[in-house]
């Protein structure tokens, strides 16, 4: 049995009064995910307990089968395991974002998607001006870099109140920064970032010719070193996973899944959907289970972007939910596929949301329950309801059929 889970972050949305009461995934043409729904089942599935933060690395975590609950300590340390940064126990590592701040506002979170070499150029020079003993600063993807405190526990860095910039946009920067005790530790690299990266002339890289220059950076989803079982430890399967993004290829390496790096992986709209598709379909060749994550729709919902939003669900439904059913729907192997966002980023937000979110599942063994299309409106005449996201991986494992009107 072959099992591949699909994930397009930040896919679910509201209705949209633009799209006459429609989301952006029911207007989108979808005939791959609707052929999921119409010959496999729905349902929704809350991946964000109530009690914590409706954010990607949380959602993630509940998709793979763990509970967030018991195992989630932050994202920086996800995105330290992708880039060997080896955690003490004392250590704590925080998401180091290059942003684009101006006057007091936090214009963007993301310096207009800067470029990933780019980025490393910065990186290498706010850790000359800023690093230390104790304080370290790594490149990873375009804007989302990492910064490791050294014993910053002893601190209790790992407790402070850090906001994420995609969730501040054009807000004031003095009540958004990181509150609690030691703050000013972290504050006064943020505001001294700021100072050296417009005050110094940076020959490698020109910042005062981009529109939205990464002239600070912001300081958040800091966590120590978790501990998690291993997926095969938990499954019995051999498994890969793949993402252009550092969290999760991070998550996957703390669960001991191989991680494959597609080099058009971008983690933006222009990633190589299709590339993902055929390095996932390579892999089933000799593992079990499969993860392809997807950044694109919710890059569009942060952006505010209804054009790309709709355009990033078409091309994961055609590249990689179509590519993939096109290897084995006409197969005799047995196989599933799960396809699912991991969280909602409403348009209207620009942020994500706790909201429940559909789910499909196909199956050579799963009998159809004939749903119209794939959607969030189909889902919710579904009776299989996942109140604990950590659920679902089981029953998509262990129980394709004969499953309980809800989960709870």
């Amino acid at each position: 049995m072959k099992y591949i889970v699909l994930v397009a972050d930040g896919m679910a949305d509201y209705p949209i009064k633009e799209l006459g009461g429609r989301s952006p995934l029911e207007v989108a043409r979808t005939p791959n995910m609707d052929f999921i729904a119409q010959h496999g089942i729905m349902g929704q599935v809350k991946t964000i307990p109530q009690r914590m933060p409706p954010a990607s690395d949380v959602a993630n975590i509940s998709i793979l089968g763990y509970d967030p609950l018991m195992y989630y300590t932050g994202r920086g340390p996800l995105e330290a395991a992708n880039l060997g940064v080896d955690l003490g126990d004392n250590d704590v590592a925080f998401r180091c974002n290059l942003v684009t701040v101006s006057g007091d506002k936090l214009l963007d979170y993301s310096a207009g998607h800067i470029g990933s070499k780019e980025a490393a150029e910065l990186m290498k020079f706010i850790d000359r001006n800023l690093g230390n003993d104790r304080f370290k600063f790594y490149s990873g993807v375009s804007y989302r870099n990492l910064m490791l405190v050294k014993d910053g526990a002893e601190e209790g860095l790992q407790d402070l109140g850090c906001k994420p910039p995609h969730d501040i946009m054009g807000q004031g920067i003095d009540k958004n920064l990181p509150q609690g005790k030691n703050a000013q530790m972290v504050i006064k690299l943020m505001l001294d970032s700021r100072q050296i990266l417009e005050n110094q002339e940076i020959n490698l890289v020109r910042i005062d010719l981009k529109e939205n220059p990464a002239n600070m950076i912001w300081l958040w989803g800091q966590g120590r070193k978790p501990s998690m079982p291993k997926f095969f430890d938990k499954y019995g399967l051999s498994g890969s996973i793949i993402s252009a993004v550092d969290l999760i290829k991070g998550l996957g390496k703390i669960l001991g899944l191989d991680v494959i790096n597609v080099p058009g992986a971008t983690g933006y709209y222009d990633t190589d959907y299709k590339g993902k598709a055929k390095a996932a379909l390579e892999s089933l060749a000799e593992k079990d289970f499969v993860l392809v994550h997807v950044e694109a729709p919710d890059e569009a919902s942060h952006n505010g972007d209804l054009r790309q939003k709709i355009l990033a669900i078409e091309r994961f439904d055609q590249l990689v939910v179509g590519t993939i059913l096109k290897a084995f729907k006409n197969r005799r192997k047995d196989f599933r596929i799960l396809a699912l966002p991991d969280h909602a980023t409403p348009l209207s937000l620009r942020t994500h949301a706790q909201d429940a979110v559909c789910f499909g599942i196909l199956g050579k063994d799963i009998a159809g329950k004939g749903f119209l299309n794939y959607s969030e409106k189909e889902a919710k005449k579904s009776d299989l309801y996942f109140e604990k996201g950590h659920e679902l991986l089981d029953y998509f494992i262990k129980q394709p059929q004969g499953h309980p009107s809800s989960q709870s």
